[in-house]
Parts: structure tokens; C-alpha cells; sequence
């Protein structure tokens, strides 16, 4: 047993990067594919509601170790060996593409409808409306809601280990098997994610606050 080095912190701060580089990554990619089932949810089609809505209840309804290891394992059984890196990746966007697209349907739906009817009544089109008059305040809407869920996404980084992928928490028990000292490394481990998630739960927050300051 021996005292962890300055090395072996370095190791953890790698880990911590590519915890925030896969987090970034899983929001960015799931944020453009939640965006389209968001409006496919809304869209006039029985067909694409059903579908989408079928989409979310998998994701939302099973556990994201489980989808992970499909996406590793269960590729890999039909020829689509993936990297690490990139299996988790597309795990986590998928994951994040079923939240996010349910909670910017509800932004959406959350917007006045005087704003739409005054934008018909301009004769603005079905893209210029959305991207100019809805998407803006959908997207202030749900600021809140999508910093608590980046929050969760951070947190979940920790199941891409079952893959070997070296995040934060697979680098927590690299070092702890060659200190012994698991106490110290994971109360170093979960200083760090608290470092992370702490200051976006506050800005969250305070958003929130804001929000319902401006609708009274």
C-alpha cells in the first residue's frame, strides 16, 4: 500500500476528461436526434407519433447498463465490432435522444399558442416558425430541465466501464487496485464528479428561478 502519486492523480484527471468529453458528446449528438423526435412527436402523422413514442418507451423503460451492453456486446454478435469509445458514445446518444426529445416536446407544447397563431397570421412558413418564433422559446423553456438531465448524464458516464472504456470511475478502481486505498481514491472519484455536477445543479437552478420569476 502506498500513497497515491502525483501519476496516479494525473491518471484520474485523464479519466475525468473523457468522462466530460463522452457527456459533451452524448448531449451535442442526442441534443440534433432529440430535437427530431421531438417534432416527429408532434408531427400530424399517426405513423411517426407511434414510432417515436415507441422509441422513447424503449429507452426511457429499460436500463442504460442494458442498452450499453447492447451496443457493445450485442453489435459485436452481428459482425459490428465497435471500439469502446465509440459503442458507449452511441449508447449514450441514443439514451440522451429519448429524454431530451420528451422534454423539448414539452417545451414546445409549453409556448403559447398565440405565438404560433400570430405567426400564421403573418404568414411565416412551417421551418421559418419554428426556427424563428417557437424553437427560441422552447429552447428557454427548457434550459432547466435539460442542465438536470446533463447532470444525470455525467453521473451515468460511471456504467461505460462495463466495456473497459477507462472514464473517471474506471480510472477510480485502476488506481485503487494499485494503492489499496479505495477509500482515499473514491473520495477523490466522487470529489470530482461533484466538482462537475455540482456548479451546473446551481446554474440549473437558478435558471429555473428565473423562468418562474418571468412568468408571473
Amino acid at each position: 500500500m502506498h500513497t497515491i502519486t502525483f501519476a496516479e492523480f494525473g491518471f484520474l484527471l485523464k479519466g475525468a476528461q473523457w468522462t466530460i468529453a463522452l457527456s459533451a458528446m452524448a448531449l451535442a449528438l442526442g441534443a440534433v436526434a432529440g430535437l427530431v423526435i421531438a417534432l416527429a412527436r408532434m408531427s400530424p402523422s399517426p405513423l411517426l407519433r407511434r414510432l417515436t413514442g415507441g422509441y422513447i418507451a424503449l429507452f426511457q423503460g429499460t436500463p442504460l447498463l442494458m442498452q450499453l451492453f447492447v451496443t457493445y456486446y450485442g453489435l459485436a454478435l452481428i459482425g459490428l465490432k465497435l471500439d469502446p469509445w465509440l459503442s458507449v458514445a452511441i449508447g449514450f446518444m441514443l439514451h440522451a435522444s429519448a429524454f431530451l426529445g420528451e422534454i423539448w416536446r414539452g417545451s414546445i407544447e409549453a409556448v403559447p399558442r398565440g405565438q404560433t397563431e400570430a405567426a400564421n397570421a403573418l404568414g411565416m412558413s412551417y421551418i421559418n416558425r419554428m426556427r424563428k418564433v417557437v424553437l427560441p422559446q422552447a429552447l428557454r423553456i427548457s434550459l432547466p430541465a435539460t442542465i438536470g438531465f446533463f447532470v444525470q448524464l455525467i453521473k451515468g458516464t460511471s456504467l461505460a466501464a462495463i466495456v473497459g472504456f477507462a472514464e473517471l470511475a474506471r480510472s477510480g478502481s485502476i488506481v485503487s487496485n494499485q494503492t489499496f486505498q479505495p477509500l482515499m481514491v473514491y473520495g477523490i472519484v466522487g470529489a470530482m464528479y461533484f466538482a462537475m455536477c455540482w456548479p451546473l445543479s446551481l446554474y440549473g437552478s437558478r435558471l429555473e428561478r428565473q423562468l418562474a420569476t418571468a412568468a408571473r
